[in-house]
């Protein structure tokens, strides 16, 4: 009789602890809201459109190890100049479908998890101060979600901007280069530079980390609760500080990735791209392509911001205030 009240006692703990896993995650969707991904998407797209020729050269020196056959550039404008003579302004284009497919959805995809686990974890109160490890925390979590969505896009786009107008192309578009690269190397080629991208996680948790306390100790300055609405230049200013450090700090997993990604290199994996890169380059080959990414990511996430603010306002009716998170 006892031994069946325990097993009954039991199943009752393992039905209730399974309750509260379910209604757990049933909170956490709770408060997922798609008006964000669309929002997201939305500014990904603009800034792809808009900058992409500046991430294609960032990505051209980022492959760059001086070893390979492949163009050399001398300077961003050479670089330009290079590309439009050679390959016309097609040539500044390569790659910008994938490149818009990826920043789209990594965007959408960044935003709505974001958005979603800080708003579950302040219990729906946008007023309740979160701690850093809290931000870098959620931050993170977005990251590794969207990174493992979005991996396959990213190998694409490196494989269409290093095609150079002085040889044949081997992918004739997005999807010819899908096809290709899955029957040349199945799935592990679609996840080419996910370990480097994996370390590309605490870009974005150390940008949330800054932006959220750089907004959070400017509304304690001036005595406001934290869901005041700032100006866009207060916005714009913090969003553009917080990338910036971001940047400065981690921008090495950059190269990596593309030269893992890049079909003119052979890499056994990423210690031996970390390797051969300090071997031959020193400490100067992790930062080539630095120059185009800061051209390119002070702009970049001002659109970002004005795409994902207006889209906002259009589907909250209202501006859209502690609702942007910037990345």
């Amino acid at each position: 009789m006892s031994q069946n009240l325990k097993v009954k006692e039991n199943d009752m703990a393992a039905s209730k602890g399974g309750s509260a896993s379910a209604a757990g995650v049933r909170g956490v969707f709770s408060h997922m809201k798609y008006e964000h991904l669309i929002a997201g998407v939305s500014g990904g797209v603009t800034s792809s459109v808009v900058l992409h020729p500046l991430d294609l050269i960032k990505v051209r020196f980022a492959v760059n190890d001086g070893r390979a056959s492949m163009p050399q550039y001398n300077s961003i404008r050479n670089a330009l100049v290079t590309i439009y003579k050679q390959e016309g302004v097609r040539g500044l284009y390569r790659g910008v479908v994938p490149n818009v497919w990826g920043s789209g959805t990594a965007w959408g995809l960044y935003f709505l998890f974001y958005n979603t686990t800080k708003t579950w974890i302040q219990g729906g109160d946008p007023n309740l101060q979160l701690s850093w490890p809290m931000h870098m925390g959620a931050a993170a979590e977005a990251g590794v979600l969207t990174l493992f969505l979005t991996n396959p896009l990213w190998v694409v786009k490196t494989r269409l901007c290093t095609q150079y107008g002085n040889e044949k192309p081997l992918y004739n578009g997005m999807v010819d280069c899908f096809n290709k690269i899955y029957k040349a190397e199945g799935i592990q080629g679609m996840y080419k530079g996910l370990v480097p991208g994996m370390f590309g996680v605490s870009h974005g948790a150390i940008q949330f980390m800054v932006y959220e306390e750089m907004k959070n100790w400017y509304n304690n300055y001036r005595g406001t609760v934290l869901s005041t609405r700032m100006s866009t230049f207060e916005y714009l200013f913090f969003a553009a500080a917080s990338k910036l450090v971001a940047a400065s700090v981690t921008y090495p997993y950059q190269v990596v990735r593309a030269r893992l990604q890049d079909h003119h290199h052979n890499y056994a994996g990423t210690m031996d791209c970390v390797s051969k890169t300090w071997r031959y380059e020193g400490i100067r080959g992790f930062y080539k392509g630095v120059g185009p990414y800061f051209l390119h990511v002070v702009p970049n996430i001002c659109l970002v911001f004005q795409g994902y603010e207006w889209v906002t306002y259009l589907l909250f009716n209202e501006p859209s205030g502690e609702g942007w998170e910037g990345s």
